[in-house]
C-alpha cells in the first residue's frame, strides 16, 4: 500500500506532507522522478506556504498527471475524471481542499499532519485502482 511508504520520507526524512506523497508514489507507482524533479514539489507543502490548496493534494494530482498524461493534460481523457474523484473524495472527506480547513480536523502536534497525508494515499490509491478497473473494461 502507498500509506506504507510515506513515513521514512515525512518522519525520518522531514520532508513536508507534499514532498512526502510525492517521493512515496514515485517509489510506490514507479514514476521515474528524480531528486531534482520532487524538489519541485517542495513549495506545494502548507497548503502552497499559504493554507491554500493542501500540498498532498497537489501531489496526488501530479501522480495522476504522471500516470495518465502522456504529453499534454488537454489532450487526455483521462486526467479529468481522475482528478475530478480526487477531489470529490477529498470534499467528502475534509468539506474542503484547503490547508487551512483541512488542518484543523487532522493536525495533531506530535505526528503533524499524519492523518492528512494517509487519507491522501488512500484516496490517490482508490482513485487509481477504480478508474484502472473502469477503464479496463472499455
Amino acid at each position: 500500500m502507498l500509506k506504507d511508504l510515506y513515513s521514512k520520507y515525512y518522519y525520518d526524512m522531514n520532508y513536508n506532507c507534499a514532498e512526502t506523497l510525492i517521493r512515496a508514489a514515485n517509489d510506490y507507482y514507479d514514476l521515474g522522478l528524480h531528486d531534482r524533479d520532487m524538489i519541485a514539489f517542495g513549495g506545494f507543502g502548507a497548503g502552497i506556504q499559504t493554507g491554500n490548496t493542501c500540498g498532498a493534494i497537489l501531489s496526488a494530482v501530479s501522480v495522476l498527471s504522471m500516470k495518465y498524461v502522456e504529453k499534454k493534460a488537454h489532450e487526455s481523457k483521462d486526467i479529468k475524471p481522475v482528478t475530478t474523484e480526487l477531489i470529490r473524495k477529498f470534499n467528502s472527506k475534509y468539506g474542503s481542499v484547503l490547508c487551512k480547513d483541512i488542518k484543523p480536523q487532522s493536525f495533531k502536534p506530535d505526528v503533524r499532519c499524519k492523518a492528512t497525508i494517509e487519507t491522501a494515499c488512500d484516496i490517490l490509491e482508490q482513485v487509481i485502482e477504480e478508474y484502472n478497473e473502469t477503464i479496463g473494461n472499455r
